[in-house]
């Protein structure tokens, strides 16, 4: 005879899935709430919710033997304290008694039991009478609240938890680790040991990350060429140590991409040009904590790319596009650039794809640009030597096709050679004596 405690917890997933689309509308109303009163705030990265899922309930029912204590599905999902969970996600661990303080100023209005709620949604209530941070099982502290969401006599239980970057991260090893391990004795003072000196290390990491921030946000940092480049230069090595250790998985080897993640990082600060000199920081965090989230997910490189047809705004766009497009699922290295930049992205494929032609088309004219403002001649001759050049350089590439040879460290060497070789230009005639010579080592030159 099957035991009355599986029958128990079949019916309470089955209660739940009747009324989960119920559930997810009231996890979005909590979502919104929160990200509407933090967005704003400095330190705010983000507001998570989940609701529980059928195994975490299952093992939930299990684990405290919740059978015993609710004898009916509907009895036990009234009393579920984090049947929904939500997350106020800062940037580092001071952050969070930001967020608190935050909280208090944002429900002041007492309805009893502890319980605290807003004149902006009354049915929102959180518990704000505890201690916080509070401290665990594991003896760490976090800030967690119990809050229910009221409707009509009734209500659904949800749990708030305030984390910084790290703390997120320690989350997540605590649990999967210590909480769901279950091939030692928790009580072992080895992993105890382990777990505190993970979690200082873990400390240490949010203080560094903190130096960083304040040393790109500072208003006493260097402005200029020099931030930008330091700026560009840090997020390279982010964007680089991220997917080299995906690359090294799912090939089995590493191979010397450095250059492509410059690329992308040039790329991706062209069109964020706007930015203001406070925001630098805001950025390298933001992206730092995209990349904490993708953490888990599994990241294909053998799958194709797909990109659809592209309405080229140029000749040398659609030159260059039609020749990544036709190498895109053949050629390793554009396959993992490109693969890259899209999950950068928030935009879709093809519209990732073309912004970034527009964007190699203008920095290589930049380039040619300045290597020939010094030319003693008029403006028309040097568009007619700019768009030659550039032509050629789209022909040599057709020969090329490597992705390194869009990058600033082969155009910048190639723009060099054209300035020296149209020394004495004057005009048309004198571009016309020396143009096919210029041209032939545009479409053969390669430093790569």
């Amino acid at each position: 005879m099957r035991l009355e405690l599986f029958d128990f917890i079949d019916e309470t997933i089955e209660y739940l899935e009747s009324r989960k689309e119920f559930v997810e509308t009231i996890a979005q109303d909590l979502e919104r709430f929160f990200y509407q009163n933090f967005s704003s705030k400095d330190y705010f990265l983000n507001v998570s919710k989940r609701v529980k899922s059928y195994s975490s309930l299952k093992e939930k029912i299990l684990r405290n033997n919740l059978f015993i204590e609710y004898k009916t599905p509907d009895v036990l999902f009234e009393n579920l304290s984090d049947l929904i969970g939500l997350r106020i996600e800062c940037r580092f661990i001071e952050d969070e008694k930001k967020v608190y303080e935050d909280l208090l100023n944002l429900f002041t209005i007492n309805t009893g039991d502890g319980y605290y709620t807003n004149s902006e949604v009354s049915s929102i209530n959180l518990l704000m009478g505890e201690t916080q941070p509070q401290v665990q099982k594991n003896g760490f502290e976090i800030y967690k609240f119990d809050g229910k969401y009221n409707y009509s006599d009734r209500s659904v239980n949800f749990e708030l938890q305030i984390k910084s970057l790290v703390n997120e991260f320690w989350g997540e090893i605590d649990h999967r680790v210590l909480y769901k391990n279950f091939n030692y004795m928790l009580t072992e003072d080895f992993f105890h040991d382990i777990m505190i000196s993970i979690k200082d290390n873990l400390s240490m990491i949010d203080r560094q990350l903190m130096i960083v921030y304040d040393h790109l946000s500072g208003v006493n940092y260097q402005k200029g060429k020099h931030k930008f480049s330091e700026i560009k230069s840090m997020t390279s090595k982010l964007v680089h140590d991220h997917y080299i250790q995906i690359i090294k998985e799912e090939v089995g080897f590493v191979i010397d991409f450095k250059k492509l993640t410059d690329l992308i990082v040039d790329y991706i600060y062209l069109k964020n040009q706007n930015v203001s000199d406070s925001d630098y920081g805001n950025y390298f965090i933001d992206l730092l904590n995209r990349f904490s989230k993708e953490s888990d997910e599994t990241i294909s490189l053998t799958s194709h790319i797909e990109i659809g047809e592209i309405d080229y705004p140029n000749k040398f766009t659609k030159k260059v596009g039609t020749i990544i497009k036709e190498v895109i699922n053949v050629d390793f290295k554009w396959n993992l650039f490109l693969r890259i930049l899209f999950e950068i992205e928030d935009e879709n494929n093809n519209e990732s794809f073309l912004n970034f032609l527009c964007f190699i088309k203008k920095n290589i004219e930049d380039i040619i640009l300045e290597a020939i403002s010094d030319i003693d001649t008029d403006d028309n001759l040097k568009e007619l030597i700019l768009i030659s050049v550039m032509d050629a350089i789209a022909d040599s590439f057709s020969r090329n096709q490597d992705v390194e040879y869009l990058t600033e460290s082969n155009i910048k060497p190639l723009a060099e050679r054209v300035r020296l070789m149209l020394t004495g230009v004057r005009d048309e005639f004198d571009w016309f004596e020396v143009s096919v010579e210029v041209l032939s080592m545009v479409k053969h030159f390669s430093s790569i």
